[in-house]
């Protein structure tokens, strides 16, 4: 059964912010500002960045001042030449609900391209003078600016000391300053502990922390957000939620894709720097934090960094039982035989990098002693979905005979992250009939209640990357991580890394590609009496 909403509305009103980070905020559209892209051939820009663009020109939401310049090494593109590939882009991508011409066109107005390499100085000359010739008449106040960093992490720190050498991005202390200066980094920061630590260090030194904005692009994701204002803003959660009524926590994030063309990155990176680092650690964080004492962004990342901090530590002696690595074999995915990791092009044949991991954490606090968070991610997976299971604590007595006598399953809430973004409560409930008269038992049956965002307002929700954009633009920092969120995550990941690379598997456990994963992480959920969930 699911939910109606009374007044279901037709068309979401114009976002002014994050539904997440600036409750109560009233702005009509983001500030005057003139965005830097660097990377802007690459995958990210024209699949994600110039997408969330278009829809916020769509929706109104960018100052008719805006601006965004792509910066390239390809010495031969111009305006025009770039504006008709992000148009190409845009018009292929699934982000965009509907192509306007009307709105390409105004948009198209404001995009500009600039050559010149990353990581030589001679290209940020080249940058201000660009810059200064699209903000002229803007007022100085208005000249905002922000730099993304669609690009490897092995040139952040380059461009990162540029920005600040030439002037480009200079120190501002006071959040309040204006014109503001922003950058904007892609995840991973930083490859371990270590590089995390040095590059937070860096940054730190050339800018203030509120100008530098650590993108997880799940904290964009609707239900992500939504998941504070699920928790406290409805009693009725609140005096279930910790170890008395709770008996273990689900968190899910599985791709049916394979590694594609990324076979080098993903040598490199493997599922746990990939995905447990970032995404589902914030997840988590979210899950169980405490409620802050406001819905301001340092109050948020104040409780996310306790609650990281509170995570038990892995070692060497409870990793073998805690915590299962597996990569995918052949197999057939989406009807089509695919190969196995080791033989995707960049990937090497003897190679120990896994592709799905599952492990058990622990939160040592009041709250949380002894409640298991099970977090697993996969590449060919059965089915691509994300969510998190919050399962309850079964009955202490089943007095129901017969069919019910001993298999009554525990209610589950689930928070359903990706695709059909919502949520869902699982009950049992008695199945019609009146056989009950003649057998004297009663016939028990799980049903949920549910919740879609679509069903619910009547569209899509919005793409992750169009929330974060707008939140860069009027600086609204609860959807971004700060930099002791960062080190807290790599320092519950970390000694798990390290394990696995000083204990290389033999054999590395598998899973065929297009299944739920090895049997491994099955066995290793059993230990808490549970089963992973599986969607419908």
């Amino acid at each position: 059964m699911s939910t109606s909403v009374a007044g279901a509305v037709a068309k979401r009103a114009p976002r002014p912010t994050s539904q997440f980070g600036a409750l109560g905020a009233h702005v009509d559209r983001a500030d005057p500002c003139t965005m830097v892209i660097f990377g802007a051939m690459g995958d990210l820009t024209k699949r994600k960045l110039f997408p969330a663009l278009y829809q916020l020109a769509a929706e109104h939401l960018l100052a008719p001042e805006f601006a965004v310049i792509g910066i390239g090494r390809e010495p031969g593109d111009t305006d025009d030449s770039f504006r008709e590939k992000m148009r190409a882009a845009l018009q292929e991508s699934d982000e965009v609900r509907h192509f306007d011409d009307e709105v390409w066109k105004k948009l198209a107005q404001q995009i500009y391209y600039c050559g010149g390499d990353a990581s030589e100085e001679a290209a940020y000359q080249g940058i201000e003078q660009k810059l200064n010739l699209i903000e002229k008449d803007r007022a100085p106040e208005d000249r905002n600016r922000f730099f993304y960093l669609a690009v490897p992490p092995s040139v952040f720190q380059t461009i990162v000391r540029h920005l600040a050498s030439s002037g480009l991005v200079p120190r501002r202390d006071d959040p309040a300053a204006r014109p503001w200066a922003r950058i904007v980094v892609e995840k991973p920061f930083g490859h371990s502990l270590e590089t995390a630590c040095q590059l937070n260090a860096l940054v730190l030194s050339l800018f203030a922390e509120h100008q530098v904005y650590r993108i997880d692009h799940f904290l964009g994701k609707e239900t992500v957000q939504n998941v504070l204002v699920f928790r406290f803003a409805n009693s009725i959660w609140e005096p279930l939620w910790n170890r008395q009524w709770i008996s273990h926590v689900q968190i899910t994030a599985a791709e049916a894709v394979g590694v594609e063309a990324r076979g080098k990155y993903y040598e490199e990176a493997g599922v746990v720097r990939d995905m447990f680092q970032n995404h589902l650690l914030q997840l988590l964080a979210l899950t169980a934090m405490e409620p802050p004492p406001g819905m301001t962004a340092d109050a948020v990342r104040d409780e996310k960094v306790k609650v990281l901090k509170s995570v038990r530590w892995l070692t060497p002696e409870s990793i073998p039982s805690s915590a299962v690595r597996a990569q995918y074999t052949a197999g057939v995915a989406g009807g089509n035989l695919v190969a196995g990791y080791r033989d995707e092009p960049d990937v090497a044949r003897n190679s120990q990098t896994p592709t799905y991991a599952a492990v058990r954490f622990h939160i040592d606090n009041w709250r949380w002693r002894g409640v298991p968070f099970l977090l697993r991610s996969g590449k060919r997976m059965a089915k691509r979905y994300s969510e998190i299971a919050v399962t309850f604590q079964a009955p202490p007595h089943l007095m129901f005979g017969g069919n019910g006598q001993g298999e009554l399953q525990p209610n589950v809430l689930v928070l359903r992250v990706q695709p059909n973004e919502g949520i869902s409560l699982n009950f049992q409930v008695k199945v019609p009939g009146a056989a009950v008269a003649l057998t004297q038992e009663l016939e028990v049956a799980p049903v949920d209640m549910d919740f879609s965002y679509t069903e619910a307002f009547g569209e899509t929700t919005a793409p992750a990357y169009e929330t974060l954009l707008l939140d860069v633009m009027i600086g609204e920092m609860t959807l971004f991580t700060r930099s002791d969120e960062v080190e807290a995550a790599w320092k519950i990941i970390d000694p798990l890394l390290l394990h696995w690379e000083s204990h290389p598997a033999n054999p590395m456990p598998t899973y065929p590609a297009g299944s739920w994963g090895p049997a491994e992480a099955d066995r290793l959920i059993s230990l808490d009496g549970a089963r992973w969930r599986t969607p419908i």
